[in-house]
């Protein structure tokens, strides 16, 4: 048997010697691999192997072995792909090099996206690969995304230059042939002046030109696909056009060779067949164009420039020179060129194109600002935080361009069809020309050629491959500009089936700045020193909660005390030593676990809980001291969004640590549906299977840290863009803007994008479905109807606009609810590491 070796590959988790032994078991376990080599110091490993194949078993053997292979991730633009059987065989071929574990091309995008174990495939594997499959490829990060632009720009207007060009050459040939069937008295009056031999060479040179000239592609390209046995769209037209072309040539240099009824020249149809496909690709290509116009704005909201102070002195430089630390100058009207932190100076800043929210926000020191938005009055300088590809403007646009080249759960049933059309199609071809010459009227070649033709150039691949990538490149990048981020293009698609959405409160539901509204003391105990003590301890924590008592705390100005012997007791509450007192502060739950007994303030407790307000125990030297209240105000939105969300036929349920008695309050006052409370931190999934239960799909609302397992677990996890950066790494979905309206803008994106793709593939192939039998010439024995080629060829282009001016339809999408409130700040990203 003959054996390859692999190239090393670059694994995770090895740490010692005995990483190497299990690694080595894990391979020489696996049936075709031997001569494992590991190297510890390089973190590699290498094998035989008796097929290429096998890369994928090694992968999962080493993932389950708990050493996974390091992925990289490379975006390749792809030449020449003008359908959806192109999209297929681009897969295939990508898929086929060892090593590759995942691939996604998109037609609309004319991209592929391809993942593979490092150490495994080089560059030009992949780029060599989709050589061979006849679909040159370049690494879509060596052109700037002006460039891409300027090339399908320079691509359209290429194609109208074809287009005129032809139309110009076909003209006549139109006018004699067609004329002379459709103007009473035209083919008498040919006959008299030029000839009818005459008109026939005519066309005969002019067709010939079309076809050599602006034609050309089609021939350049279809006929290897199909002698590679790998026929496309192009090998329809060449195969169809060449077969009315060729048919016309004998009739008009060796009329013997067919039946005197047969003899017939068909220049006009190859002809007009060329301008109208040319014409249909020229629309798609302008179309395409305008798919990506999200990315374009957002590419446009980029700085070029930048005013940096350098030893006093003001001077302009490229952005790409700006370092993080630098200080920068912005005056009034300029843009913002990174994100950073105001150093001196204030200004009102318009934040609406990242966060989707219309009024100016106040910025002074101290405050951040985001690369990207624009200073309004006033002028100041700010410290550059986050600079290139870490700004959130950066980072935006990364997940803009992910979605729009995401393949949803959908489109694999759309790509095992296309794959097979146009083999099946040119079947469909050679049957409908048998079975007319066998059963077909006199003169039964002509009919025969003309119902061939008909069924390979009405076949339309190109709306089928386009209809999902054009729609979810428009939807994802409407969504961008309306502040709605899909980070995982599938969420598109789950989003449409959810029934149950679930929110965190503290944070998604309330603001997230809690005030201490009430400190109710047990007898024999001072509201002073209960505070200082209290806040001593909380000045310790960063939640929430507890900034609202050492706010409520300096306002008051009560004795500051040292803390001794901290210690945060998950879930329940902290306790510490201060001042030589052993304070204990949490929910009533730690009071019970502790064996105090609250007394008095027990019934206080439950009525502050009552009134919506979170209650805390505050016990000092073992003995309950107080009953502390804090309220966290609700967002303005938040009721609004969810009568909205029940509109659109959600059911909504709030999960919460809180005591009932408070959760219910808040649900009360916002319309929530159910609600989970005192839930601990690592409950949240706990909670999340309680409300799946009977099949329901779900998706999860949170900010927090502690939501982060939450957001992963859910079917759809949905970030508010103001929270923690864990939170927004654990969602599939981010909303800039801070509060619930941003959910429902997600799913009116969602479900307009998904009956929009429903739409394009129910034209799609129900044109394809109704429209090849009639091509065929199934109407032919009723009513004597017999699909004209040229017809074909239109209506054929038509197919691909159609699809095309569809899903830019979804560019008109209006937020469900706009954001009107006060501003907010902009969200914050977490750099995404280097691959």
């Amino acid at each position: 048997m003959l054996l390859s070796q692999t190239r090393p590959l670059s694994v995770q988790n090895m740490s010692c010697a005995s990483c190497v032994g299990r690694v080595e078991r894990a391979l020489t376990s696996l049936p075709g691999v031997s001569d494992v080599r590991v190297n510890l110091a390089a973190e590699s490993v290498q094998a035989q192997v008796d097929a290429p194949g096998r890369m994928g078993e090694i992968v999962t053997a080493l993932d389950k072995a708990g050493y996974p292979v390091r992925q990289r991730t490379v975006r390749l633009d792809v030449a020449s792909m003008t359908c959806a059987s192109c999209v297929g065989r681009v897969d295939k071929a990508l898929a086929a090099v060892p090593g590759v574990l995942g691939v996604n091309v998109n037609l609309a995008s004319e991209t592929a996206t391809v993942t593979y174990a490092e150490g495994a495939v080089d560059l030009e594997d992949l780029l060599n690969a989709a050589k061979e499959a006849g679909y040159p490829a370049t690494p879509a990060e060596t052109a700037a995304p002006e460039d891409v632009n300027a090339r399908k720009d320079a691509e359209a207007r290429a194609l109208a230059r074809k287009t005129m060009l032809a139309a110009i050459l076909v003209l006549p040939v139109f006018a004699l042939e067609m004329g002379a069937h459709l103007v009473p008295g035209m083919h008498e009056m040919i006959g008299r002046t030029i000839g009818h031999q005459t008109s026939w060479l005519i066309q005969f040179a002019l067709t010939s030109v079309v076809l050599a000239w602006p034609g050309r592609g089609f021939y350049t390209k279809g006929f290897p696909a199909l002698f590679q046995s790998a026929p496309d769209m192009n090998s329809l037209v060449a195969v169809g056009t060449s077969a009315a072309y060729v048919y016309s040539v004998v009739a008009l240099f060796a009329p013997t060779l067919l039946p005197e009824a047969s003899r017939a020249v068909y220049f006009e149809a190859a002809a007009v067949i060329v301008v109208l496909i040319l014409l249909g690709r020229w629309m798609e290509a302008r179309a395409k164009g305008r798919t990506g116009a999200a990315i374009q704005k957002l590419l446009g909201l980029q700085a070029r420039t930048a005013r940096v102070l350098v030893d006093g002195e003001q001077k302009d430089m490229p952005i790409e020179r700006i370092s993080a630390g630098d200080i920068l100058v912005v005056r009034p009207g300029e843009r913002i060129a990174v994100d950073g932190e105001v150093t001196q100076g204030s200004a009102n800043v318009d934040e609406s194109m990242i966060t989707g929210e219309p009024l100016p926000v106040a910025k002074s020191e101290g405050d951040s600002v985001t690369g990207g938005t624009v200073n309004g009055t006033g002028s100041f300088q700010f410290r550059a935080t986050r600079v290139g590809a870490d700004t959130t403007l950066a980072q935006i646009i990364r997940m803009v361009e992910a979605a729009q080249g995401a393949k949803l759960p959908i489109q694999g049933m759309v790509d095992r069809i296309t794959l097979w059309f146009v083999p099946v199609v040119m079947v469909v071809a050679v049957l409908t020309v048998l079975v007319w010459l066998v059963f077909g009227p006199s003169p039964a070649l002509s009919f025969a050629l003309v119902a061939g033709v008909s069924v390979l150039i009405i076949a339309c691949p190109c709306a089928m491959g386009l209809a999902t990538p054009t729609s979810i490149m428009v939807g994802t990048g409407r969504a961008a500009e309306m502040g709605v981020l899909f980070r995982k293009g599938d969420a598109l698609q789950q989003l449409s089936h959810v029934s149950v959405v679930a929110v965190d409160k503290t944070g998604t539901v309330t603001e997230g700045r809690p005030k201490l509204t009430d400190l109710l003391l047990a007898e024999g105990h001072d509201r002073a020193e209960v505070l200082a003590l209290v806040a001593a301890v909380e000045a310790r924590s960063e939640h929430p909660i507890a900034e609202a008592i050492v706010q409520a705390a300096q306002a008051e100005g009560v004795v500051r005390h040292t803390v001794d012997a901290f210690e945060s007791i998950t879930g329940y509450g902290v306790r510490a030593q201060v001042a030589g007192r052993d304070v204990l502060i949490g929910a009533d739950r730690l009071m019970t676990r502790e064996g105090l007994e609250p007394g008095t303030l027990a019934e206080a407790e439950v009525d502050l809980a009552r009134r919506g307000r979170t209650a805390l125990y505050a016990a000092i030297d073992g003995q309950v001291a107080a009953v502390i209240a804090v309220a966290d105000p609700v967002k303005s939105a938040s009721a609004a969004a969810i009568r909205a969300l029940h509109d659109l036929g959600l059911k909504v349920a709030m999960i919460t640590g809180d005591k009932r008695e408070t959760a219910e309050a808040i649900a009360r006052e916002t319309g929530i549906d159910q609600v989970i409370a005192g839930v601990l931190p690592d409950g949240k999934v706990a909670a999340l299977d309680e409300l799946r239960e009977g099949g329901k799909t779900l998706a999860f609302v949170g900010d927090g840290i502690n939501d982060a397992p939450a957001l992963a677990h859910a079917d759809v996890g949905i970030a508010i863009g103001t929270g923690t950066d864990v939170a927004i790494e654990s969602a599939d979905v981010v909303l800039m803007s801070g509060d619930l309206r941003g959910v429902v803008n997600a799913f009116e994106v969602s479900t307009r994008t998904m009956r929009n793709i429903r739409q394009n593939l129910f034209w799609a192939f129900g044109y394809n479905v109704a429209l090849i039998p009639v091509a065929a010439g199934v109407l032919y024995p009723a009513f004597g109807l017999l699909l004209s080629p040229v017809l074909a060829a239109g209506a054929m282009a038509l197919s691909s606009v159609f699809v095309l001016t569809n899903a830019l339809r979804l560019r008109r999408i209006a937020p469900a609810m706009a954001e009107t409130a006060t501003a907010r700040p902009a969200a914050t990203l977490s750099p995404t590491p280097a691959e």
